[in-house]
């Protein structure tokens, strides 16, 4: 079973222990990622993680709420925020905290396959979510990225593998991230981002995901086209990520 087969196991039966959740019950103002994310040169959202299958333990939870301002007053376009526990070391409470204490848009990172994930999302403050096409078949996605539009609640769509193409295609979000991790192995590939990139749909906001450890990549994929990136493990593995962030966007 490769890592991905195994996150996605454990990840049916921690859904099983959500409790339902209404949205109404939440008073968060909603913030667009995808405005956050237009701007004249391309944008960085930054990520809040603590861990991952690839890194093991990279820093020590409960810092999360001085790290989210510290990317805002940094430059972050966004916070993606990890709430995965078993694998990341994440909690959805890290949502409310980081939303209570910015004013960009928070994603919620996490593998989510169920409604139940985003209403219990968009109860702690979520203004976006991630949906990970190699996750979920067609169907769930299109009703899942449907729950999203229904709650005005923006989602990236997010890609690995060729195959899913097409997918992307027919769906056409508003948002369509491509990650260079290939999550059944965790291996890297920085050439998927170009070879990517004319194949996605025209109209669609475009991230970046994973692999970047200088400016000199960013610039790479700034000049492919690429409105905006998605970096966790270089910031968060410094000794201070915010001024990692505010020392990249100067260089940029």
């Amino acid at each position: 079973m490769n890592i991905l087969d195994k996150i996605l196991s454990h990840k049916k039966t921690e859904i099983e222990k959500i409790p339902e959740i209404h949205f109404e019950s939440s008073n968060f103002k909603r913030l667009s990622l995808k405005k956050a994310l237009k701007g004249g040169k391309i944008s960085i959202i930054a990520e809040i993680k603590f861990a991952s299958p690839s890194e093991g333990i990279i820093l020590k939870k409960g810092q999360h709420i001085q790290i989210a301002k510290d990317y805002e007053n940094a430059g972050a376009a966004a916070i993606s925020v990890l709430t995965d526990r078993r694998f990341f070391n994440g909690d959805i409470k890290f949502l409310k905290d980081i939303k209570n204490a910015v004013n960009i848009p928070v994603m919620q990172k996490d593998f989510i396959i169920s409604k139940k994930q985003i209403f219990q999302g968009m109860s702690h403050g979520s203004d976006a979510f991630l949906l990970i096409t190699e996750a979920l078949n067609y169907n769930d996605l299109i009703d899942l990225y449907n729950l999203g539009l229904t709650e005005k609640l923006e989602s990236l769509v997010e890609i690995h593998d060729r195959e899913n193409l097409l997918n992307i295609n027919e769906l056409n979000p508003m948002i369509v991230g491509v990650n260079c991790r290939n999550l059944k192995k965790m291996e890297l590939d920085f050439s998927r981002f170009e070879r990517f990139y004319p194949k996605l749909p025209k109209d669609s906001l475009k991230v970046a995901e994973s692999g970047f450890k200088s400016t000199k990549r960013i610039k790479i994929v700034e000049q492919l086209g690429y409105d905006a990136i998605l970096m966790g493990t270089t910031l968060m593995k410094s000794k201070n990520p915010g001024k990692k962030l505010e020392r990249i966007i100067k260089e940029l």
